[in-house]
């Protein structure tokens, strides 16, 4: 019963006070400063050393963000896969400064001469099954020496 009392004569009290609690609530900074033990200058170098913590947090952020982007984007154009417009503007909100972590890069330059054995010609015939190389190419130096020993015999030459 003390609530509804409470509930119907308290909002008609607010509005008579009128702008009364307006002005508490400027003193509650500096019973803020003061809760927390500290002068108003002190305060305010509080507020500004965390401001200046919290654009240290966001930039660093927004550079692991970049990096990631970046990791994404060499992927996409590795694979030939559509490339993304969010990653390209991670990586321009960054200034720039974003490149491959070093593990990374170290990964991609292996992957890059696996794949490019695997192009040759003897990375080729290493992926077909049963077949021997030894043996190939002794069937190609004997090959040569049969050619070398008919060109020999030929009249023409």
């Amino acid at each position: 019963m003390a609530f509804m009392f409470k509930h119907m004569i308290g909002g008609q009290l607010k509005d008579l006070t009128g702008g009364l609690g307006e002005e508490k609530a400027e003193g509650g900074e500096k019973s803020e400063a003061a809760a927390k033990g500290m002068t108003h200058e002190e305060f305010e170098q509080y507020q500004q050393q965390l401001a200046e913590e919290k654009m240290e947090r966001d930039t660093s952020f927004a550079q692991k963000k970049a990096e990631r982007a970046t990791v994404r984007t060499h992927f996409r154009n590795k694979y030939r896969l559509p490339k993304s417009e969010l990653d390209e503007t991670q990586i321009q909100a960054a200034a720039d400064d974003v490149e491959l972590p070093t593990e990374l890069a170290q990964m991609i330059a292996e992957d890059n001469q696996e794949e490019e054995h695997k192009q040759s010609v003897l990375g080729q015939l290493t992926n077909i099954q049963n077949v021997d190389i030894d043996q190939l190419k002794e069937k190609a130096q004997s090959t040569i020496e049969d050619l070398k020993q008919s060109a020999e015999k030929c009249e023409v030459m």
